[in-house]
């Protein structure tokens, strides 16, 4: 629910990159109390940490530009959907993990549920959400390991003051600190604490779950997503995206048991 909310607010906003850039900002400042508290985080960490922030930085910028161009019933859906099944199969062919029927029913389910969102017209924004989806299923695997060396939220810290920063020296560099400014305000600042918030749930869980389960479970938004593209946003959500939305949840949730 926080996940999809905040995806609500940055597919709704004026100037999606600008957006984002202060989301983090603000994920900075709403972060850091409760990393000083919680604090710890060892030398092992940085290599995971780095490539977690790297991978983030392209996740936002993909997000941002994805929002700008297409509707976020389409690329919800499918980024979120796609992304355990990418895990699962990941952990199968790298890791020789074994996986059962009720979780290959679960990628089908996944599949043809992805197929009803993106529509046989293909529907704008499906394959920028597929590129998305290998995205948030890398970080999730590195993350995993990331966080035998930190608490969540040291880790969640340090990684967004790296990606953070450089994400909004970027939008500066281009187009000045006026954008910024202009994207400062309630709507940003409650995107910044659910992002925050979300990802420091997934990083707990992935401290005691496998990483195809904690992406499977997070993806349960899709639904909600779904429902507030149609009422905020006034997107077309045809009866077959919904459906299909529908069975991507059936999926996941076979992905997970």
């Amino acid at each position: 629910m926080v996940h999809a909310g905040w995806n609500l607010l940055l597919a709704g906003a004026r100037d999606s990159q600008a957006f984002a850039a202060v989301a983090l900002l603000v994920s900075i400042v709403a972060a850091l109390p409760f990393a000083i508290l919680f604090w710890r985080f060892e030398s092992g960490a940085w290599p995971f940490l780095l490539a977690g922030a790297a991978l983030q930085l392209v996740y936002y910028g993909l997000l941002a530009f994805a929002y700008t161009h297409a509707e976020l019933s389409v690329v919800y859906p499918v980024a979120r959907g796609l992304a355990p099944v990418l895990v699962l199969i990941g952990a199968v062919v790298v890791t020789g993990a074994s996986t059962s029927a009720k979780q290959a029913a679960g990628v089908l389910l996944v599949a043809a549920g992805i197929l009803l969102v993106r529509g046989v017209r293909r529907g704008r924004g499906a394959m920028i959400a597929v590129s998305i989806a290998c995205v948030i299923a890398t970080y999730t695997v590195v993350d995993k390991h990331g966080v035998v060396y930190a608490s969540p939220i040291a880790y969640l810290e340090v990684m967004t003051v790296i990606m953070g920063g450089v994400y909004a020296a970027a939008v500066v560099a281009a187009r000045g600190h006026a954008v910024l400014r202009a994207e400062l305000n309630r709507r940003s600042i409650a995107a910044g604490i659910g992002t925050f918030a979300a990802y420091a749930c997934v990083l707990g869980a992935l401290q005691i779950a496998s990483a195809a389960s904690v992406a499977a479970v997070r993806e349960s938004g899709v639904l909600v997503a779904t429902a507030l593209a149609a009422v905020f946003l006034k997107e077309r959500v045809t009866r077959w995206r919904a459906g299909g939305a529908v069975l991507v949840v059936a999926g996941i949730v076979l992905l997970a048991l």
